[in-house]
């Protein structure tokens, strides 16, 4: 397992993590016995994570905004079974040297689902002190069909049921297309990269942008992307 999340969040992050080992220890060996026996019961799935650090995003600068996107974020995770994958990324610029930042674990006895979910939550409600201490850059441009284009490259839809979450505003500015124009669109993707994919989910889609009309467009293009592309199933949520 590539473990770099412990290094972005700091001690707290350890604390917890330190925390969630001792309880375990100390359990008692009936409920030890009975948890394993529930998790082993549950499918495994895979959830993919994306924080878009793009300056558009409310995610680097609104506390508020952040720790409520940790939330959801972190009871999806608890949710899991153990064999699951969880993978979280950031995204914005698209080069490879500004998201260096990758978390990737398989949940087990060891990494248990609150566990994770509790680091992943704050590392999500921490990305604005994250951004404004330095630690990761707020970048200029929104490349989310890119960051997808890797995504079904580097760790696809095959083997497990697999969600892709991004914590965006869902503003495409790049190559591909500059969504802050009402008139644009995105493009049709190539073929279908995410067959098989079981969901898409942009959490904040046109936050920022303090219209309801722009956001129904928003959530209307990328559902056309998001069946296009093979997802079975796309949820853009502004609120919740």
């Amino acid at each position: 397992m590539r473990f770099m999340l412990a290094v972005a969040t700091g001690a707290a992050i350890g604390a917890g993590g330190a925390y969630g080992v001792e309880a375990m220890r100390h359990a008692p060996a009936f409920e030890h016995v009975s948890y394993v026996t529930e998790q082993a019961q549950i499918a495994p799935q895979r959830l993919v994570i994306g924080l878009d650090i793009s300056k558009s995003n409310p995610l680097v600068d609104d506390q508020a905004f952040a720790a409520k996107v940790a939330s959801r974020i972190g009871d999806q995770i608890r949710k899991l079974g153990f064999r699951s994958e969880v993978h979280v990324r950031t995204f914005g610029s698209f080069d490879a040297s500004s998201n260096g930042f990758y978390y990737d674990t398989v949940l087990s006895i060891r990494s248990r689902p609150a566990q994770v979910a509790a680091e992943v939550e704050k590392l999500i409600s921490g990305t604005p002190m994250l951004v404004a201490r330095g630690k990761w850059k707020s970048q200029n441009t929104t490349n989310i069909v890119g960051f997808l284009d890797n995504i079904s490259q580097s760790i696809g839809c095959s083997g497990l049921p697999t969600t892709v979450i991004l914590a965006s505003d869902g503003l495409e500015d790049s190559e591909y297309a500059k969504l802050t124009s009402s008139s644009a669109h995105l493009p049709s993707p190539q073929g279908q990269p995410f067959a098989g994919c079981k969901e898409l989910q942009i959490l904040g889609i046109g936050q920022g942008t303090d219209s309801p009309i722009e956001t129904v467009r928003l959530r209307g293009e990328w559902t056309r992307w998001a069946r296009s592309a093979g997802f079975r199933k796309f949820q853009g949520l502004n609120d919740w």
